[in-house]
């Protein structure tokens, strides 16, 4: 299964972003989709995820600022981030689990990263 990133980029503090990524390949279903993120120096982090069924965690830094959708139908799911802070500043990156097949078996794949940048 690919997942293939678009958006990021460079906006001022307060400003908004929109990723979006999109799943293809055999898929059978999508369990979790999501967003990490990972600045320099630091490890990746989980930004926010959702189920299949819609339930969705946020990481404490984002909540209520950042947005998850997802299109079980399209096998996508958009990050709407705003009131963006400087300390978000991080290569972004998709990551999906789930079924594929045949023959079934499980997958866990992640998309290429795309920066965004804060300024102050």
């Amino acid at each position: 299964v690919q997942l293939q990133a678009s958006g990021g980029g460079l906006v001022q503090a307060g400003g908004s972003l929109r990723l979006s990524c999109a799943a293809s390949g055999t898929i059978v279903i999508i369990n979790d989709m999501g967003w990490y993120r990972q600045a320099p120096g630091k490890q990746r982090e989980l930004v926010a995820a959702i189920t299949e069924s819609g339930s969705s965690n946020y990481a404490d830094a984002v909540k209520g600022r950042f947005a998850l959708n997802r299109d079980n139908a399209k096998n996508t799911v958009d990050l709407q981030m705003n009131s963006l802070k400087p300390e978000d500043t991080a290569v972004y990156y998709c990551n999906a689990e789930g079924l594929q097949g045949p023959p079934l078996q499980s997958f866990r794949s992640w998309g290429q990263g795309t920066q965004v940048t804060v300024s102050s």
